[in-house]
């Protein structure tokens, strides 16, 4: 084949912008979004991209400004963070649970100009509009909303070719991390590092031309990283505002949706809703990605069962989106669901995606051997430019040439990756290192148990005592002192729980993932109870 081809880029054209403008000519005529009854087309939403990008011109944004959105899944939230891709802006989505305070330190802290909301979220907006002076341009998605619709501004300019201008080293998006202490960072992803993300999904998922994806999850997050790979197959994203069992089967049977995403609490859900309603089925899905937090082993086992061979296990995190390590449908399927001696490849995150350079290293920087406890260290196109404002963060993280991700893992002779916790969040007890993720995985083999969090608390013998918060699938099914000596059988005395207490649920922070501080904080009175 000679010359350039009219719809994606040769290899001198290799930027995030090249290649959506090269999925929207080439698509025109097919269907990009559906919410509810609307369809927008490729050709619309090329529009709408080129619409919007006049309009930032007309309002005096300038590259490298930040336009900032809080609204739910809707296709208005893309078309912002296309023009934004393709213009050379900074894309900044808040997410809707975190509060006020958080919204307007993110805000502030990106330098953001231009910000556009939604009717959902419209106290919350004229909120953040006190909060915020430098924030030169209010908008909303919605009219009627104390704010100029952004929308009915931007139709007023005619459709023009789009002309994608960002180059690869400059920083397209600002992420904010959802941590659980102190101030979130501002994670800075290049246009390369974005392309890389969406170029790894293509090739561990090899999804088909036309694709469907179903998105209950909040595109401005994790989600929204399969919205760009949906479009570069020429697929269709199915938006839905939020996760309801009820409501994602009914979209996935409506729209015969092949692809979704799901956090794990979601996943649970999911299941929970189909085993008390065994005549449903998701007869059209091929791939259920689940990512964002570890999945409970005896839940993926039950997933694999119930929905068949379509899980797809992706570990990432901010700092290098989603698509660090993959175990893939084929892996799944080659576990015996009914073999005990493979629950424990269940809760694998799987094998580095190609490109990406994965490393277990010890405090000392030095490479673990097989079967030994190391952090997760990365290189490659895929990782952050930086912390913004963060230059000691950033150098610490970034240290040596690799991204230190703070997760701990092991590396077995199979080449499989088992993470066990947070470095963070790893409990000494009595001069012993435990991994909450074993106990976890211990206590989901016992059918009273519908989800666990394991996190220590200060003892005065011990230094920290081993605590899990179990949420039970029914009251009274297993007592605390069962599931302890279940631990004990399974794990040894030293993984074994000092104390165990029943909670409703597992609470959560705003990216889903399970605040184990906050777990800990509520339960630091549990020393003065527990045996010496």
């Amino acid at each position: 084949m000679t010359g350039k081809s009219a719809s994606f880029p040769d290899r001198d054209e290799g930027t995030l912008g090249q290649w959506l403008v090269g999925a929207i000519e080439r698509f025109a005529d097919r269907v990009a979004f559906v919410q509810d009854e609307r369809r927008v087309s490729y050709r619309e939403l090329g529009a709408l991209v080129s619409q919007a990008i006049q309009c930032f011109d007309a309002l005096g944004l300038r590259r490298g400004d930040a336009v900032a959105q809080l609204s739910g899944n809707r296709p208005e939230v893309f078309v912002i963070m296309a023009a934004a891709y393709l213009h050379g802006l900074r894309a900044v989505t808040l997410h809707p649970a975190a509060g006020l305070a958080d919204h307007a330190y993110v805000l502030d802290d990106a330098g953001v100009k231009f910000f556009v909301s939604e009717t959902a979220y419209r106290e919350r907006a004229l909120a953040l509009r006190g909060l915020c002076p430098g924030v030169a341009h209010w908008r909303s998605h919605d009219r009627g909303d104390d704010l100029p619709c952004f929308g009915d501004e931007a139709c007023a300019f005619a459709p023009q070719p789009l002309r994608p201008r960002a180059q690869p080293d400059e920083v397209l998006r600002i992420s904010y991390t959802g941590g659980t202490t102190g101030r979130s960072k501002g994670v800075k992803l290049s246009d390369r590092a974005i392309l890389t993300n969406t170029l790894l999904w293509l090739s561990g998922l090899a999804l088909p031309d036309g694709v469907r994806y179903l998105c209950p999850a909040p595109m401005s997050h994790g989600a929204g990283s399969l919205v760009v790979t949906t479009l570069m197959r020429g697929g269709t994203v199915i938006l839905q505002r939020g996760f309801d069992a009820e409501r994602f089967v009914a979209g996935a049977q409506a729209h015969q949706a092949q692809l979704t995403w799901l956090v794990p609490t979601m996943l649970y859900g999911l299941l929970d809703h189909l085993r008390e309603r065994p005549g449903q089925l998701l007869p059209s899905l091929q791939w259920l990605v689940y990512s964002a937090a570890p999945a409970a082993a005896e839940r993926v086992r039950e997933a694999l069962r119930r929905l068949g061979p379509v899980l797809y296990q992706s570990y990432g995190q901010t700092e290098a989106p989603n698509t660090i390590l993959m175990l893939d449908r084929a892996d799944h399927a080659s576990f015996d669901p009914d073999s005990p001696a493979a629950l424990k490849r269940f809760s694998a995150a799987g094998r580095p995606y190609p490109g990406i350079s994965v490393a277990l290293r010890n405090d000392q920087e030095r490479e673990v051997g097989i079967g030994e406890v190391g952090e997760i260290c990365v290189r490659g196109p895929l990782l952050m430019s930086g912390y913004h404002n963060q230059d000691a963060q950033t150098a610490q993280t970034l240290r040596n040439g690799w991204l230190h991700t703070g997760d701990l893992a092991r590396r077995e002779s199979d080449g499989l990756y088992y993470i066990v916790g947070r470095k963070k969040d790893m409990i000494i007890s009595g001069g012993f290192n435990v991994y909450p993720r074993e106990v976890e995985d211990a206590l989901a083999l016992h059918p009273a148990v519908a989800a666990s969090a394991v996190f220590g608390v200060p003892h005065p013998k011990w230094g920290e005592a081993v605590t899990a918060a179990v949420v039970p699938r029914a009251p009274g099914l297993a007592s605390e002192t069962e599931l302890i000596e279940f631990v004990r059988q399974h794990k040894g005395p030293v993984y074994t729980p000092k104390t165990l207490v029943f909670i409703d649920a597992i609470p959560l922070t705003a990216l889903g993932k399970p605040d184990k501080q906050a777990l800990s904080a509520r339960f630091a009175g549990l020393a003065s109870q527990m045996p010496p």
